[in-house]
């Protein structure tokens, strides 16, 4: 019975169930002896045999075990308190952890055990759980641990000093996207003092967060890491040398990614190890020099990119090695010398961008037989020739063309290309003449193209009667060239024209009403649900033109709806449509002979941020309604004829006396000059000026009514006395 009492419970039924076997097999043992001895003639039964007793016990014992240990298993006791440590140095607000004590914390959200007795920790997955707090050391007792993803949390603080030798059973590591700071806790290995040990991890994933310090080749860790195949640290604030000696320690590496850091200097020999690399991302670092040779070996590479550096020298011709090449991206560089003849050896290539560099020479012919092509960049450099040699035709995937910034002559593409919804080449094909031939481009010409700028090449002509066939078109800029003749009317026929810029021309006549029947611009709802995808490539906006320099937008959603028509010959009024742009933030109509009044619709737009009416010949008076415009940071009507008060409160109050110079019968206001007109009343009119006047007259009327009464009673009583006096004088 003493023996009983200590056994676990899960056994006792094992323990019964023998008894109970054992019981019948002495009982049916009994009976057959029995049965022998009262019947002779009988063939006698046989009894069960005690070999097939003891194998079906022994099939029951196994099966029974193998099941316990499956469905049964406790986690380890010193695994479960580590957890429960970690739960109490993490919180999340929005859903916290529900680790109860009292369960299985095999059976833990986010909690995978492996299926031996002692049930080891082996998987910890809560990615995007909201958690906030620090990672303990208490973590590193977890020795079966294999798999660790507590990416896109709000986790802080340094990782725990042996973090990366003590958990020496990892596989898996991804602490992605959390605010981990300081410096990567790598115990460095001084000298000669042993064999290298070996790490298992196959990923680290490191990235996006406040990570420091430098990844240095002495690495206790980094030199043991022979599966590693991914190797991220992107977006953080890592300095030193590039880490090209992994490629030594993991030569099984796919992808490394080391971009958005501050990694400086020469990329020195050693990536070309990694024969195996698909993926090399160093962009938006300090880097500096030539590109390494050896990456023109990594025959398996797929995505280059290394913009944002301070690399220079040539594009060797040996990248055409790399056939299996489908990403290029060089941009922000210091590179020179011509774009690779052989560069249409690369067949598989999707994406070329290798903007803002100082490249020279023609575009390679042999680029036509990138026919996978779908992004092409080449803005801002040196490059030239004629674009009419190029077979455009080949390119049935192009999507963005940006040639801008360059000096190419020729045609513009005219076939195929017909997923094509970006074409940029401002500042080519200088004073050429604009082709106006209403033919040129047929209706479905270019069906998806979407953005089209090819300003400041100086142009002549007037504005081409074939973009009316674009009805895609959203965004288009045919500013600084030397356009003539008026703005046509068809303009405000085109369904989805958002961004119109047409600034520093020579256009002339009036505005046409035509301008301001813009669908995408008179509903801010129609704008909202217009399908505005990330652009492939980035678009580069100054305060006034989509193709020139600095202000970039990667979405056609952040590109403001406006229309600028700034430095023409425009006269005439500014037409009462103009009220109708309720979804357009920003009106630049300023440098024209534009006359007439101030419209009074101006107000409606009540989503206007910028509104610039200066230098023009308007008249009258501002209206005191542009107060309501509560966005508008912007607003000038310098240099015109102008007259009356200058508007106060609202944003009114923030703008600069420059913004209404140049106007010499404005008064008030920020200019802080007495309106002394004697017309003055009748042109403020404000609800305020309207209430004092009222309180005036009231208060006026009221002292007079009070003295008009005080008068008649002080007479009456005067009139009473008199009478009574006279009255007392006759009876004496």
């Amino acid at each position: 019975m003493l023996l009983l009492t200590n056994l676990p419970c899960r056994l006792l039924p094992v323990l019964v169930l023998v008894l109970v076997l054992t019981m019948v097999y002495e009982n049916m043992r009994s009976k057959s002896k029995s049965y022998v001895r009262s019947s002779s003639t009988t063939r006698p039964i046989q009894p069960l045999s005690l070999h097939m007793l003891q194998l079906f016990i022994h099939c029951f014992l196994s099966f029974y075990f193998l099941f316990l240990t499956v469905s049964e298993a406790v986690c380890n006791p010193q695994d479960q308190e580590t957890l429960l440590w970690f739960s109490g140095n993490v919180s999340s607000p929005v859903s916290p952890l529900k680790w109860n004590p009292s369960v299985d914390c095999c059976s833990w959200e986010g909690i995978t055990c492996d299926d031996s007795l002692n049930s080891h920790i082996t998987n910890i997955s809560l990615p995007s759980r909201g958690l906030f707090g620090n990672l303990t050391s208490t973590i590193l007792s977890l020795h079966s641990l294999t798999h660790l993803d507590l990416s896109r949390n709000r986790l802080l603080g340094p990782l725990p000093p042996g973090f990366f030798s003590s958990l020496d059973q990892l596989r898996v590591l991804n602490l992605s996207y959390n605010s981990f700071s300081g410096e990567l806790p790598l115990e460095q290995s001084f000298g000669n003092n042993g064999s290298i040990m070996f790490f298992p991890i196959e990923t680290i994933d490191l990235s996006n967060n406040l990570l420091q310090g430098k990844i240095l080749s002495s690495s206790k860790f980094l030199q043991g890491v022979l599966n590693l195949t991914s190797f991220n640290v992107s977006n953080n604030s890592f300095i030193g040398p590039l880490p090209s000696f992994l490629c030594k320690s993991s030569p099984q590496l796919s992808d490394l990614d080391f971009s958005y850091n501050d990694f400086s200097g020469f990329i020195s020999q050693g990536l070309g190890r990694c024969l195996r690399l698909s993926i090399l991302r160093a962009g938006f670092n300090r880097l500096s020099g030539d590109i390494p040779s050896d990456i023109y070996i990594l025959s398996k590479l797929e995505q280059l990119f290394l913009p944002s550096n301070h690399l220079s020298g040539k594009i060797s011709d040996d990248i055409t090695r790399l056939k299996k090449l489908t990403s290029l991206e060089l941009y922000f560089n210091l590179l020179e010398g011509d774009i690779p003849r052989g560069i249409g050896n690369l067949s598989s290539l999707r994406s070329l961008q290798l903007l803002t560099n100082y490249l020279t020479g023609p575009v390679p012919l042999s680029l036509a037989n990138c026919t996978n092509l779908v992004s092409l960049n080449l803005r801002v450099n040196q490059l030239g020739g004629s674009l009419t040699e190029l077979d455009f035709s080949q390119f049935k995937s192009l999507s963005v063309i940006d040639i801008g910034n360059n000096s190419f002559t020729g045609d513009l593409p005219e076939k195929g290309c017909k997923k094509l919804s970006t074409l940029l080449v401002a500042l080519n094909f200088y004073n050429e003449t604009f082709p106006s031939n209403k033919d040129l481009i047929s209706p479905n010409g270019f069906p998806k193209l979407k953005i089209f700028g090819i300003g400041g090449c100086g142009l002549k002509g007037e504005i081409p009667a074939w973009l009316i066939n674009i009805k895609s078109l959203e965004v288009l800029d045919l500013s600084v060239n030397q356009l003539v003749g008026p703005i046509p009317g068809w303009l405000g026929t085109l369904p989805n024209l958002f961004y119109l810029e047409l600034s520093d021309n020579q256009l002339s006549g009036q505005l046409s009403n035509d301008i301001f029947q813009l669908k995408a611009l008179m509903s801010q709802k129609s704008h909202d649900e217009t399908d505005r995808n990330s652009l492939e490539l980035p678009v580069y906006v100054s305060p006034s033109s989509v193709t020139t320099y600095k202000q970039q937008y990667n979405h056609m959603s952040s590109l403001p709806p406006a229309i600028y028509i700034s430095r023409n010959n425009l006269t005439g009024s500014i037409p009462v449509e103009v009220g109708k742009l309720k979804a357009i933030q920003i009106l630049d109509l300023s440098f024209n002979s534009l006359s007439g009044v101030i419209p009074d619709e101006l107000p409606n737009l009540t989503r206007l941020e910028r509104l610039d009416l200066s230098n023009n010949n308007l008249t009258g008076r501002i209206p005191w309604s542009l107060r309501l415009l509560h966005f508008m940071s912007y607003f000038s009507v310098a240099y015109n004829n102008l007259e009356g008060p200058v508007p106060t409160g609202g944003q009114f109050d923030t703008f600069l006396k420059a913004y209404f110079e140049g106007n010499a019968l404005l008064c008030g206001g920020i200019l802080l000059n007495p309106c002394m007109s004697p017309t003055q009343p009748t042109a403020t009119v404000t609800t305020q000026d309207e209430d004092e006047l009222s309180r005036t007259i009231f208060l006026g009327l009221g002292f007079g009514y009070f003295f008009g009464l005080a008068s008649f009673i002080v007479g009456s009583l005067e009139a009473q006395v008199n009478q009574n006096h006279q009255i007392y004088t006759e009876l004496d």
